[in-house]
């Protein structure tokens, strides 16, 4: 008996990353899972998990195809579980420096995306009974991470104050929501980062970076019934890097 049995999970951001990783183990738990991304990389996630997976081709910053990515889910598994609002993207420079340009483009994937992935999901699960949502904020949201990253750490920000308010206002609805903070996580993203800046890696108590398939745990537990209890959270997971920075 897998964790998600029985269970459809949306997933955002999946051609790669964690996301991907997510989708990869929620599937080996049983789930069947609606794989979304802006990239075209989601048919290949699709095409290596087999008939479990359905991939959708989303912007989460644009609403209609938010709406279109779970009309799909309903249509072609009937119902969502889960909602993994991974989907983001990373740039910064300095406060003084930033362009309204940028602060819009971040806004409009990091916290906008998952405004409406957030919502849509409710509205979806509150038909059938419930469910989990698990929205990726960031170490940056809760500590200063490092340098350059004023904007994107707003929109993290952003993210943990939304999900805090659905955990509240949809407990009774048999709704779960909460976040995750990852620190240093070496998808293709991450690992090109520490490439660049090797001395990130000293950062952590751990002095190393988390793996995808890391995360992925953390997700399913909190997707899953096994964390029945624990809503409105923000979990940091960052090898220690948090604790050291507050």
């Amino acid at each position: 008996m897998g964790d998600m049995d029985g269970k459809v999970a949306v997933i955002t951001g999946a051609g790669a990353g964690m996301a991907k990783a997510c989708a990869e183990l929620f599937v080996q738990h049983g789930a069947r899972v609606v794989a979304a991304d802006i990239s075209g990389k989601e048919k290949y996630t699709a095409a290596e998990l087999g008939e479990a997976v359905v991939p959708v081709h989303c912007d989460v910053s644009q609403e209609d195809q938010v709406v279109a990515m779970f009309e799909t889910a309903v249509r072609e598994f009937g119902r969502v579980d889960a909602v993994l609002n991974v989907a983001g993207i990373a740039d910064g420079a300095p406060l003084a420096d930033s362009t309204l340009e940028m602060y819009d483009r971040i806004m409009a994937v990091d916290l906008k995306g998952v405004f409406l992935g957030t919502k849509y999901g409710i509205r979806t699960m509150r038909a059938t009974g419930g469910g989990a949502i698990v929205n990726w904020a960031s170490l940056a949201a809760l500590a200063t991470s490092g340098a350059y990253a004023s904007v994107y750490s707003a929109a993290k920000a952003g993210v943990i104050a939304l999900t805090r308010a659905a955990a509240t206002e949809y407990a009774t609805d048999g709704i779960r929501a909460n976040s995750l903070c990852p620190g240093i996580i070496l998808t293709d993203m991450g690992q090109n980062a520490v490439q660049a800046a090797p001395e990130k890696l000293q950062k952590p108590a751990m002095q190393r970076g988390g793996t995808p398939q890391e995360v992925a745990e953390l997700a399913l537990f909190l997707a899953s019934e096994r964390s029945s209890y624990l809503t409105g959270l923000a979990i940091p997971i960052d090898g220690g890097w948090g604790s050291l920075l507050r």
